[in-house]
């Protein structure tokens, strides 16, 4: 499907479509999607507008946005000190909130575009509700986009009913693996008949496994976790731990944690704290994926939550084995001992398990990375933006026959 988007001058006139991030950070791999889709869109010649929480007005993804002609309105709201100073002589409900002004700024842009659909992408399964609930209220058809789905985390108790009704009227609910979709079944306690799943875009190429790295004169293996710097979600402290047991310490083996994130000092300290600071380095961000997997040998992923994360789908299309918790939609696209190693939880036991089997089957990992890139790309598609652009204009396409 290399030219089935619609394009403006195709169709009786250029559509109008609206994209939502309410993403808490400046930028992750949750934005990828959303923002390479309005990207395609805009430069097919639709009219196409962004609202985003934590705008980085300089980010490359943003900037390329707004070049192709779709402007970008920031969220999050600015609670000047007359305002703080005006909330303490007002009941709460008349209080000028993060929410109240998000959801304002949100009603005067959509009220402005009219536009025909509007995409709500959620960096978990519910951060999203508040701004999709200003789509319900002035009657606009959305779809969810749904990133994450973490198994303790439910809509809040006061707003349950919202949440549901808010999934009930949307003209579709994306998920990012089969996993998240059925755990916000389960939570909300209903099905979801317009849910799929989709996949999220990559930042190598589709045909780009890589030649197996050369040996060392030390023949140390060269792990590399590739992560947002989030404890919570992504478990860096559990691989620590493991990191830190006599046998590993003893082993030719090291982690090179890439990304950045909130809890890099915290994991700096942890490092020290348990002596590893031979064991463990940071990579920071690189924007250069297939860099990393030129001199690593294996992905390692100890994340408790996750949808289905691009790092996983990079390195094995780098032709990479992976060692991975059982996170989200993890075991949906790697087989154990097949294209890597399957650790049964997210616990520092599991893990310690999972990476015992890999380290004795270390001999294997070419012909594991092998494999784990002919499965890639018998999985994913080669250009996701363009296939849920299409799913989208469909959709305004059966709204308006």
């Amino acid at each position: 499907m290399t030219h089935s988007v619609v394009t403006a001058t195709a169709a009786a006139s250029p559509l109008r479509i609206a994209f939502v991030s309410s993403c808490s950070g400046e930028w992750g791999g949750s934005e990828e999607l959303w923002s390479g889709t309005a990207l395609l869109l805009a430069r097919a010649g639709h009219t196409v507008r962004a609202f985003k929480t934590n705008v980085n007005a300089n980010h490359p993804r943003l900037v390329a946005l707004r070049v192709a002609g779709c402007p970008i309105t920031d969220l999050t709201p600015a609670v000047t000190l007359r305002k703080r100073i005006t909330n303490r002589l007002l009941p709460y409900r008349r209080q000028y909130t993060w929410r109240k002004i998000s959801q304002q700024l949100l009603t005067r842009g959509l009220r402005a575009l009219e536009p025909q659909l509007t995409v709500i992408s959620q960096g978990s399964n519910y951060d999203g509700f508040v701004l999709a609930d200003v789509c319900r209220s002035m009657g606009l058809p959305y779809v969810l986009l749904s990133q994450k789905a973490i198994d303790f985390f439910l809509p809040p108790d006061l707003e349950r009913g919202l949440v549901q009704e808010i999934y009930r009227l949307a003209q579709r609910c994306y998920f990012v693996s089969r996993h998240n979709l059925e755990l916000t079944e389960l939570q909300l306690g209903m099905r979801l008949p317009e849910a799929e799943v989709v996949w999220n875009p990559y930042n190598v190429p589709f045909a780009g496994e890589l030649a197996w790295p050369a040996p060392t004169a030390t023949e140390v293996v060269q792990l590399a976790c590739v992560a947002r710097l989030h404890v919570p979600d992504k478990g860096q402290d559990l691989l620590l731990q493991v990191l830190a047991q006599p046998k590993w310490r003893q082993r030719a083996v090291h982690v090179t944690l890439f990304g950045d994130g909130p809890d890099e000092a915290a994991i700096q300290e942890m490092i020290a704290f348990l002596n590893l600071q031979d064991k463990v380095s940071f990579g920071g961000h690189t924007s250069d994926v297939a860099g990393i997997w030129r001199s690593h040998h294996a992905l390692i992923l100890p994340s408790r939550h996750e949808g289905l994360p691009l790092a996983l789908v990079e390195a094995m299309l780098s032709g990479r084995p992976t060692i991975a918790a059982n996170a989200g939609g993890i075991a949906e696209l790697l087989t154990d001992e097949v294209t890597g190693f399957l650790a049964a939880a997210a616990t520092v036991p599991a893990l310690d398990e999972a990476l015992e089997r890999a380290w004795a089957a270390r001999a294997a990992w070419p012909q594991l990375g092998a494999e784990a890139a002919r499965q890639a790309r018998a999985s994913v598609p080669i250009d996701a933006p363009r296939l849920l652009a299409q799913k989208l204009l469909n959709l305004v396409a059966v709204s308006a026959s």
